[in-house]
């Protein structure tokens, strides 16, 4: 019965929805009556939303859905978002129950552009994903993506020669540290969560499993595959506090040529999600004249102390670490740690955060904005646990 509510309620089509066995001693088991009773409500919303934090500084978003559109608990939405990191139109619609009661399609197309500290992109495709409910905690999904992307280096990038024979590599112009191509993907996704709370868990683990090939059989310009995997864990400690830990790792490979791995799916670290001791993607292998540059695999993790402290104010302490590997199936050794506090505020959509990120040790030569690093430590302020 639980399972069965919780279906109706991820319908989105009721208000309220509640199931209740009519008990009769003189039934069998298998023949338990039930009553449900739901409340119908709107079949079309508009929502919006505006904020603020320390990476996408201002962001603003504007989403209207159709719920049972065209019938059989069908939906398709619209949405819109602007921020200074991302912004674009996406479009999606879900087929609820596909072969099977535990199963549904989606299909997503978007118009997309992303803008990050050493590259931007424009992104123009979709995906179609295949999603089964294995039970209240676990699913996976199966989804083919095509999209049509170009990018292009920050101009900090091009003027660093250091780094010219690289940008070839990779498939950049070197005289404009622009490229294009189509990726054509399969990608298969595993995640189980037991957490008691998505915005704020305080019990539970939760863990994930991504695979992903480009190219070689498929359509596209890009060859590659990829792997990774993250497992995060929230524990209660001694009445009022949480313990979190969380510990992610990933690599990338080509298929063939270097620049079969196209540049934004490099890996970096560093931010308000990541290594809290630096800003976002200053944490990865340099240039010769000390800009990030990305590489291809990845480790990082984070341990953290969660105490409420009065009303809805609660405080944390917090040790993150990791770092970014030049090449492909190799763990970094030479690790980055960062610790410091933080204080939530908790919100309907989730706590409010300020984070305060001290480097306990250098990346050398490591230039931020075109300048040496100046500061050891980085205030991240957002919505929603870092973890």
């Amino acid at each position: 019965m639980r399972e069965s509510q919780r279906k109706l309620y991820n319908l989105e089509l009721f208000q309220f929805a509640n199931i209740e066995s009519q008990e009769d001693k003189a039934l069998q088991a298998a023949e338990v009556p039930t009553q449900v009773t739901v409340a119908e409500g709107k079949h079309r919303r508009l929502t919006t939303g505006i904020g603020y934090g320390s990476e996408e500084k201002a962001r603003a978003t504007l989403r209207w859905d159709h719920l049972n559109f065209l019938g059989n608990a069908r939906h398709a939405g619209v949405e819109m978002k602007w921020s200074s990191l991302d912004r674009g139109l996406r479009l999606d619609y879900t087929e609820p129950y596909f072969l099977s009661s535990h199963m549904s399609l989606n299909f997503e197309g978007r118009a997309w552009q992303a803008v990050e500290p050493v590259y931007s992109q424009n992104s123009l495709g979709g995906r179609a994903t295949l999603r089964h409910q294995a039970n209240l905690q676990t699913y996976w999904a199966f989804s083919l993506i095509n999209e049509f992307q170009r990018s292009s280096i920050t101009n900090a990038g091009l003027e660093d020669f250091t780094i010219r024979n690289n940008l070839i590599a990779l498939g950049l112009d070197p005289r404009t540290g622009r490229t294009r191509g189509t990726t054509a993907a399969v990608a298969f996704d595993v995640n189980r969560n037991t957490t008691n709370n998505l915005l704020d868990a305080n019990q539970g683990y939760v863990l994930t499993t991504h695979v992903e090939q480009a190219g070689k059989w498929l359509w596209g310009t890009y060859n590659y595959w990829e792997v990774g995997g993250e497992a995060r864990q929230y524990t209660r400690v001694a009445r009022s506090f949480v313990w979190a830990n969380r510990l992610h790792a990933s690599t990338i490979d080509a298929l063939g040529a270097d620049s079969s791995v196209p540049f934004f799916k490099r890996y970096f670290l560093g931010g308000a999600t990541s290594i809290r001791g630096w800003g976002r993607f200053e944490v990865s292998p340099l240039s010769g004249f000390g800009l990030p540059i990305g590489g291809l695999s990845m480790f990082e993790g984070s341990t953290e102390i969660r105490k409420p402290l009065f009303g809805k104010l609660g405080a944390v302490g917090f040790f993150d670490f990791g770092q970014v590997s030049m090449d492909s199936m190799r763990l970094p050794t030479n690790l980055v740690y960062a610790a410091g506090p933080g204080f939530r505020y908790l919100t309907p959509v989730g706590p409010a955060r300020i984070d305060f990120g001290y480097q306990l040790n250098r990346i050398p030569n490591l230039r931020v904005n075109g300048n040496p690093e100046g500061r050891h430590w980085r205030i991240h302020f957002s919505i929603g646990q870092a973890f």
